[in-house]
Order: C-alpha cells, then sequence, then structure tokens
C-alpha cells in the first residue's frame, strides 16, 4: 500500500478496556483472587453458578469501581443496575456473565492525551461493572492428541469495562490512551494492571473513512489485546487490510478478528454481536445500585493526587524540567521517593537528576522497579549534598553511588574506605599541575605558540594523577596560572 493510498483515507479507533479490580475476593462471593492458585481451588457455588446460590455485590470492588470513575472524570449515576449478559461457552458455568447494561455506574468522562507534543481530549462513553469468565486451556495440535482444561478460579473476578469514544485516530493515539489509563488505574490503586496476568486487557473497535467524509466506515473489533505492542501492531494492520479491501473495490464485514501475533495478522473469529444477541435483562438476584452524593464526595476525599496534578505541581514547586517531571511521575511510587529524596535536604533539581537518570539506570540494570530499590531516599539525599557541597566531585559521586546500591552503606563509609574525598588543597593540586607540565614539553610549546585546545589536556591529565578527586574548578584555574607564566 502506498503513502499516497493511506494518506486518503482516516481511521477511527475506540478502545474497551477491561481492568481487574484490585480485591481480596471476588465482584459477588467471597472466594479469593489471588492469581497463581492451583486450578479449580478459588471456587464456590456462586462463581460456579450452582442451582440456588445468591450473589451479593462486593463494597471494596464498587468503591473502587467509583474510584476509577472519577478519575477519568465520568459522572457517577445515582442509580445503576446489574444485569445478565447471556452467551454459551465452557469456561462460563453460569450461561451469562453478570454485566450492566442500559444503566452502567458512569457516563461522560474523558482522558487527557500526549502525541508529538500535541495534547487531545479523549471521551468516554462509560464505565461499567462486571465480573469475569473463567480460563480454557488448550494442549496439543493433533485432533487425535488435543485437550482442552478449564480453570473457574477467574469466575466472578471483578472488572470495570471503560468504553472511549470513537476519537482516536492513529495506533500512536490510542497507544498513549491506554499508557494513561494505565498510569492513572495504578496510581489510584484501583488495578495492578498486570496485563501478563490478565489484570488489564483491550479489545480495539477499528474502521476505516475516506479524509472529510461525515459518516464511520464498517468497523472490525479485535478482541484480547494484552500487550501495547501488539495493539499498535494490530492496529496498524488492521488499517491497512480494511484500505486494501475498499480500494480493491469489496467491503468490510462486521465481524470480531483475533490477533495472531505468530503471524503479524488480524485473523476472523466470528461474525460481530449484537446486543440482542446477548438477551440482556435485568439481574433477578442483585438489587439495583444507589450511589449518594456523600458517597461520591466520600470516595472522592480518599483519592490520591492523580499523574497529571503531580507532574504540574512538580514542575511549579521543584522547578525541575518537563521532561523529568514527567520521568519522576510515571509511577506514584517513583514519584514519592523523589520527594523523599527532596524531603531528606537534597536539592529538588540535582535530586531530580540523580532519580531520574543515575538511579533509574541502575534499576533497569538490575531488573528491579524502584519498590525494590535498596538505597533509601535520605541515603541518596547525604551523597548529593555531598556532591553538590563539593566534598567529592561528581564523577566520585558515581562511584559512591554504585557502592552504596551493591553494598547498602552510606556515603560517608564508602568515601572513607575508597579514599573518594575531594582534594581542594591549592598547593597539592599545582604541585601535580606542574609535574605533568614537566611532562609534555610539546604541549606545552603547542599552547604557547596559539593553540589554546591543548588547555583541555593538561587538565584532563591532572584530573586523571587524582583519579578525579580534584576540585574541577581549582584545577582549571590552576592549570591556567602555570600555563600563563
Amino acid at each position: 500500500m502506498t503513502p499516497e493510498v493511506m494518506a486518503r483515507y482516516e481511521a477511527v479507533i475506540g478502545l474497551e478496556v477491561h481492568a481487574q479490580l484490585d480485591t481480596v475476593t471476588k465482584a459477588f462471593c467471597g472466594c479469593s483472587t489471588n492469581f497463581g492458585d492451583a486450578p479449580n481451588s478459588n471456587t464456590c457455588p456462586v462463581c460456579l453458578g450452582l442451582p440456588g446460590a445468591l450473589p451479593v455485590l462486593n463494597k471494596r470492588a464498587l468503591e473502587l469501581a467509583m474510584r476509577a470513575s472519577l478519575a477519568i472524570n465520568c459522572k457517577i449515576q445515582e442509580r445503576s443496575r446489574f444485569a445478565r449478559k447471556n452467551y454459551f461457552y465452557p469456561d462460563l458455568p453460569k450461561g451469562y456473565q453478570i454485566s450492566m447494561y442500559e444503566l452502567p455506574l458512569a457516563t461522560g468522562g474523558w482522558i487527557g492525551i500526549e502525541v508529538e507534543g500535541e495534547k487531545k481530549r479523549i471521551g468516554v462513553t462509560r464505565l461499567h461493572m462486571e465480573d469475569d469468565a473463567g480460563k480454557s486451556l488448550h494442549e496439543g495440535f493433533a485432533d487425535s492428541d488435543r485437550w482442552s482444561y478449564i480453570d473457574f478460579n477467574r469466575c466472578g473476578v471483578p472488572l470495570i469495562e471503560i468504553v472511549s469514544e470513537p476519537d482516536l485516530r492513529t495506533p500512536a493515539e490510542a497507544y498513549a490512551y491506554l499508557t494513561t489509563l494505565k498510569q492513572i488505574l495504578k496510581y489510584t490503586e484501583v488495578s495492578d494492571c498486570n496485563m501478563e496476568e490478565g489484570s488489564l486487557r483491550c479489545d480495539a473497535n477499528v474502521s476505516v473513512r475516506l479524509r472529510g467524509a461525515p459518516k464511520f466506515g464498517t468497523k472490525a473489533e479485535v478482541k484480547n489485546l494484552n500487550s501495547f505492542r501488539y495493539l499498535s501492531h494490530a492496529l496498524e494492520y488492521e488499517i491497512e487490510r480494511q484500505i486494501g479491501l475498499i480500494e480493491a473495490g469489496g467491503a468490510v464485514a462486521q465481524e470480531t478478528r483475533l490477533w495472531n501475533v505468530a503471524g503479524g495478522r488480524t485473523e476472523p473469529m466470528r461474525s460481530k454481536e449484537f446486543a440482542h444477541d446477548y438477551r440482556y435483562f435485568p439481574d433477578p438476584d442483585l438489587l439495583p445500585v444507589s450511589v449518594s452524593a456523600a458517597q461520591v464526595e466520600d470516595v472522592r476525599r480518599s483519592m490520591p493526587e492523580l499523574p497529571g496534578a503531580k507532574e504540574a505541581r512538580f514542575l511549579g514547586d521543584y522547578g525541575i524540567t518537563a521532561y523529568d517531571a514527567g520521568v519522576l511521575t510515571d509511577t506514584r511510587a517513583l514519584a514519592d521517593y523523589f520527594e523523599a529524596v527532596v524531603h531528606a535536604g537534597a536539592p529538588a533539581k540535582p535530586a531530580a537528576n540523580w532519580v531520574a537518570g543515575e538511579l533509574q539506570r541502575r534499576l533497569k540494570d538490575a531488573g528491579q522497579d524502584i519498590l525494590a530499590c535498596p538505597l533509601p531516599a535520605a541515603a541518596l539525599a547525604e551523597l548529593i549534598v555531598k556532591v553538590e557541597n563539593g566534598e567529592i566531585t561528581a564523577a566520585s559521586g558515581k562511584k559512591v553511588f554504585a557502592k552504596m546500591f551493591e553494598t547498602g552503606k552510606s556515603a560517608v563509609d564508602v568515601i572513607t574506605a575508597e579514599g573518594l574525598s575531594q582534594i581542594s588543597d591549592t598547593g597539592a593540586i599545582e604541585r601535580i599541575a606542574r609535574e605533568v607540565v614537566k611532562k609534555n614539553p610539546e604541549n606545552l610549546a603547542k599552547f604557547k605558540s596559539g593553540n589554546e585546545g591543548v588547555f583541555k589536556f593538561f587538565v584532563g591529565q591532572v584530573m586523571r594523577e587524582t583519579r578525579g578527586q580534584a576540585n574541577p574548578q581549582l584545577v582549571n584555574e590552576v592549570v591556567k596560572r602555570i600555563l600563563s607564566e
């Protein structure tokens, strides 16, 4: 497909995101939500849909769903209602999923994204609660040696579904939307968003139309995209596939498709269902959900500072760069660590440089996140203060930091043991500098003849002789004076 043909079309994308609520027990019973337990060990008559079992709504699940609603600027409805979404599949023992249909928990929200420096608001149609189905596992390839197993542990796990408006136009915008939503859900502790464990899943509705056309094209739904990379690749493929069909004189079928990771393509799964196919009706075993204004305010007061607000505050309060503010507020734990370093006495800008730079690199190399950081914030603050006060050089500071990270020792202990205190004795620096000049008469002659670039050579040699411990400013002053004699 040529770029010229692609440029004639515009994609229209909407995302449906399912996030598992971070509760200890399931949505309508007391079974554990713990991931990785023995198959079918976290089940009971309620989540297995046995006759006579009655569901009871998990209060904590409702509170987390309300928290998510407020975080994405939705209006929580005073009255919402659970419905039965009927379909038949081996890992759905009840024969229906408990969800919300005509009366969702919250509506009319938005999420702000930024792509290539441009900001955009993406509308959120609705947020509703539901429970999850089980999990089917398939083994073997030949028909004679193919086995299927069902693990019902996920049955009844509490979910929220967040449905965006069709406001996304590119895979990059979809990626930014999902990234921002994941960050918000983790900040508010609504969900751990672990995509490997299925805590965050995404379906994408995609259509294309000629640029400027008033009507949307026929959409296809791509199901169960469980990584950001797969989302981008699937959207890129699907947009090009649909444009190719239209250009060849064909038509896009309204259907559900799956992303084939190995093949790098989407493939048909089934014809697209419509709401009437599920035969929704109000769940007779669950009362409507009534939420008062006082309850909403209680949840609002319990909300942590959201990432956007925290980033703006960091820019205003600490005077750091926009880039550093973005890095430091990527996770709530990292932002808290940075502020702890500042509160322990480190200047904000150097603290931002150390945390966003050296510390992040070291954690990445060690395969750790900030929650497992072996270096307390106060210890890093002590090191930063010593560097800023000139007690050790910046180069020595990195060596000390590496030792502190590896051993857990304090900055003072490492500096003493390694003999890394900064040399600020002018007499000592002058003796070393004169010896360096004496050993390099050719470079001295070059400097005397007007080649001032040689100056850096002499400074570098003095720093080398002092193992990087000499005060750089003093070295420059002393070398300049000696060369000018």
